[in-house]
């Protein structure tokens, strides 16, 4: 099974992610560990990212896609993957098929979390309260929530074109979302 996680901020990705993982043994890939533990490894795009990093730009798409065709290529991730983060834009969604094609791993399906803009802000705002983060006010919140309208939801128009696309509510109960993201699987690939 190879799937994509799509969802605004705050959406349950990493939670369903991680749920995933466990019930269908396969690697879940967060873009962002990826390019953390790089950079602590200091690999060849470790080093390269941290200079972009340390000079206050953003890593680019080309080291992020090197970084991930490197752990795809990894043993554990020739029977699947759960890719969390990535792609976040058009450009990326490009990059991505082609790099799933050279590596013969075609996706399988793109599974979209649904939960209102203003329940997400009440989830954020209740985790920063909790962690104590002071960096998740509901005003930057909805900020990222503008952000990823606009850059990322595009890719979920691209992935339904292309027929990948099953969108999940992503409101209520923890074990009642797992049970939808598991519904909207592929049923051949989950047998």
């Amino acid at each position: 099974m190879r799937l994509v996680l799509l969802g605004a901020p705050g959406s349950g990705k990493g939670t369903q992610a991680e749920r995933l993982k466990q019930q269908l043994a396969i690697p879940h890939i967060s873009t962002g560990d990826l390019l953390r533990a790089a950079v602590r490894a200091g690999t060849p795009l470790g080093l390269k990212a941290k200079a972009v990093m340390d000079a206050g730009q953003l890593v680019s798409d080309d080291i992020v896609l090197g970084m991930l065709e490197e752990r795809l290529r990894q043993p554990d991730a020739a029977s699947g993957f759960i890719l969390d983060g990535y792609p976040r834009n058009l450009a990326q969604c490009a990059a991505l098929q082609a790099l799933l094609e050279r590596l013969g791993q075609p996706l399988d399906v793109a599974i979209k979390l649904d939960v209102p803009s203003e329940l997400i802000v009440e989830r954020i705002a209740g985790r920063a309260a909790k962690e104590g983060r002071k960096d998740d006010t509901p005003e930057t919140v909805r900020e990222r929530l503008r952000v990823y309208a606009e850059q990322t939801e595009p890719v979920a128009s691209y992935f339904e074109r292309i027929g990948k696309l099953r969108c999940v509510d992503g409101v209520g109960e923890l074990e009642d979302i797992s049970r939808r993201v598991l519904a909207a699987l592929p049923q051949t690939l989950t047998a």
